[in-house]
């Protein structure tokens, strides 16, 4: 079975990416899961108006994955200027009627705020009240990006991860996967750094919360494990019970490597370490009740 952590649809067309792509259509989004045999998928939201051209509010969600509930798992999104800009705005409102409505997650978490700024601490204390892990996007800079804002070395998401010990963030992006490797520097940490890897921050912050979980979704996250092979492997081994396989499939024209490069290094890993990272770890901590 292979259950994925990230991707992205929407329910028309509309405005499309600076790029010219639009997000896939709820359909489009199913046929990709059927070419790739994925069994399942978490599908994201999407209100921060930092992130790119297209909104996709938790109600799309929800009747998207009405129309495909075997198929889709869907996370709400909150942004934590909303209600008011106020670190007084109680969120748990929010979370408790979209979980009525079936989603199990929060994210993506794409507002360029810092990550420990007291608005998203403000709203992250109602995701941990709630018991909703939180998918979050770092960014590498305030202004000009989307995603948390954090410096290299992610002492923003440790400090967070400290006041917040029973919050699961799943990790994600470009400048969060970087820092697997010591040597991130700021010109690089927003790319795919190439070459053997010298366990870095990230590893370390793994080895330190265990409410810090990794999304190997998109680019980033298969560059992570793919770069050097046998890092690669002997982190999907240490860390076998808190990884996610993902793909961040989001446009139509999308052709993700993520899934055969898993299903290539079946054999490399144990039988317990791909299982999990396969589908075993998200269905526990969503509590979706999947038997393989």
């Amino acid at each position: 079975m292979l259950i994925d952590c990230h991707t992205h649809a929407s329910r028309a067309r509309a405005v499309p990416r600076a790029s010219g792509t639009d997000y896939a259509l709820v359909e489009e989004l199913i046929a990709k899961l059927d070419e790739l045999g994925i069994d399942r998928a978490v599908l994201l939201s999407g209100v921060a108006p930092e992130a790119r051209a297209r909104f996709v509010p938790p109600e799309d969600v929800i009747e998207m994955y009405q129309r495909y509930p075997d198929r889709l798992i869907p996370f709400c999104s909150l942004d934590p200027r909303s209600d008011r800009n106020s670190t007084d705005s109680d969120f748990r409102r929010f979370l408790r009627i979209y979980r009525e409505l079936g989603c199990r997650g929060v994210g993506e978490t794409t507002c360029n705020l810092p990550f420990d700024d007291p608005l998203v601490w403000n709203m992250l204390a109602a995701c941990a009240d709630e018991g909703m892990p939180v998918t979050i996007h770092i960014a590498p800079a305030l202004g000009g990006y989307y995603g948390l804002y954090d410096e290299v070395g992610l002492p923003r998401l440790e400090r967070t991860l400290r006041e917040f010990p029973d919050l699961i963030i799943f990790g994600h992006s470009q400048p969060f996967w970087a820092e697997i490797d010591a040597r991130v520097t700021a010109e690089n940490r927003n790319s795919y750094p190439s070459g053997k890897v010298e366990p870095g921050r990230l590893v370390a912050l793994f080895e330190r919360y265990e409410n810090l979980w990794g999304d190997l979704s998109a680019g980033s996250g298969h560059n992570a494990i793919s770069r050097d092979p046998e890092f690669g492997n002997a982190f999907l081994e240490q860390f076998r019970d808190r990884l996610m396989f993902g793909t961040d499939f989001a446009y139509p024209e999308h052709k993700p490597p993520n899934a055969d490069y898993l299903r290539s290094i079946r054999g490399q890993i144990s039988d317990e370490a791909w299982e999990n990272v396969a589908w075993r770890n998200i269905n526990r901590i969503l509590g979706l009740g999947l038997e393989g």
